[in-house]
């Protein structure tokens, strides 16, 4: 049994640098109340919840819904790296499909802390050791943040395999810039040139300046779920649905092909798009607008090929020709992506979902892509997974 699941409802604060934002908890409060409103329904509709988070004690999910309300429901905890909020949405989604629930509750968020992403359990084998060993032996450069190298690297080898010129990233993160302008729930509005980001402090010569990286963020967001015949029968909006999603994991490829693109998951990505492509029956030709997972420009560059809106060596054209944006062939991070918005990595899924659902509203104000029908999703977690999310306009 498999039945539509649509997006009624959906809610995101805006996202603030560490030390600005409030508690955890009271952003995923405040997050899962607008979601609530704008769906039209309340705390005590909700059958289940999921509530996604990285940087947090358990059962922090709790904490924060227990402001909303208290009415005894399933409330499960989601930790999978940078696809936490979309791994939630993964969950959910299989719980209406499947004939489980008929209202489920998604919420992301984080409160993060200042600098460079790190482990935090020191005492223990990290999840990364493979990764960092392809990495030390591939980038070497072990002074230098684990992020930075793996999404650096991969920015490089896509440079040497293809020729990809250095400023190729500078032009993804001024795109970003762009966009951000019209979005008032990013953290970064301020346009800047691709000069601009070239001339920004140099973190890796030749291959990223401090402008091509996303920073740490805090902030919340969160998304109601429900079946067509709670719908219908509550008379809430059904003019978002899920028309496919596929969740992927590494391949021995990630380890075996040294290459540090498939390394940071552009196999993980190819899989979940092909999946989703088989299961909506339409290629990316389609598509009109794109939320993908810029947690640096070079990831954003290299997706472009994962998902198949170019081809594979084809991301630098794609780029000139303005196909990345409005008046091109599919826009891409309308909402200014992580690059713009920030990234705090438990709420990240579900304000990709927050700007999808109202792109495909047309409520999507000055940054409304003309006659969005068809939208694509894509949250990567390094280590973890990737969920690509298809929605189309009911």
């Amino acid at each position: 049994m498999s039945r539509n699941v649509f997006v009624t409802g959906v809610g995101m604060i805006p996202f603030a640098k560490p030390g600005a934002s409030a508690p955890y908890d009271q952003m995923g409060a405040l997050a899962a109340r607008q979601a609530l409103d704008d769906a039209g329904v309340a705390y005590d509709d909700i059958e289940q919840a999921y509530a996604g988070y990285v940087y947090g004690d358990s059962t922090s999910g709790q904490k924060a819904l227990y402001q909303v309300g208290m009415s005894g429901i399933p409330i499960v905890n989601v930790n999978n790296n940078c696809s936490t909020g979309s791994t939630a949405l993964f969950l959910a989604r299989q719980a209406i499909a499947s004939g489980a629930a008929e209202c489920v509750l998604v919420l992301g968020f984080e409160q993060m802390s200042p600098g460079a992403l790190g482990s935090v359990f020191a005492d223990r084998p990290s999840p990364f050791e493979p990764f960092d060993r392809v990495t030390d032996e591939l980038v070497g450069m072990p002074d230098m943040p684990l992020a930075l190298r793996y999404f650096g690297g991969a920015g490089l080898a896509h440079m040497k395999k293809y020729g990809t010129p250095f400023d190729a990233f500078a032009k993804i993160r001024a795109k970003a810039s762009r966009h951000a302008v019209n979005n008032p729930l990013a953290l970064f509005r301020k346009e800047v040139t691709t000069q601009d980001v070239l001339d920004s402090p140099m973190i890796w010569p030749g291959v990223m300046t401090r402008l091509m990286a996303c920073p740490p963020t805090c902030g919340a967001a969160a998304a109601v779920l429900v079946s067509e015949d709670f719908a219908k029968k509550r008379g809430l909006k059904a003019n978002v649905y899920i028309a496919a999603q596929a969740m992927t994991t590494d391949r021995p490829s990630t380890f075996e092909s040294g290459d540090m693109m498939r390394l940071v998951g552009y196999d993980m990505s190819r899989a979940a798009a092909d999946k989703v492509y088989a299961q909506a029956g339409i290629g990316p030709g389609e598509l009109d607008v794109v939320e993908l997972h810029d947690c640096f420009a070079h990831n954003e560059l290299i997706t472009y090929e994962a998902l198949g809106l170019c081809p594979e060596g084809g991301a630098d054209k794609f780029i000139n020709d303005g196909d990345n944006t409005y008046g091109g062939k599919v826009v891409t991070n309308p909402s200014g992506g992580l690059l713009s918005k920030g990234h705090p990595v438990g709420a990240t899924g579900l304000a990709q979902c927050y700007e999808l659902t109202h792109q495909l509203r047309g409520s999507a104000g000055a940054r409304q892509v003309d006659g969005a029908r068809v939208a694509l999703q894509h949250n990567l977690g390094l280590g973890g997974a990737c969920v690509v999310t298809m929605y189309r306009a009911a």
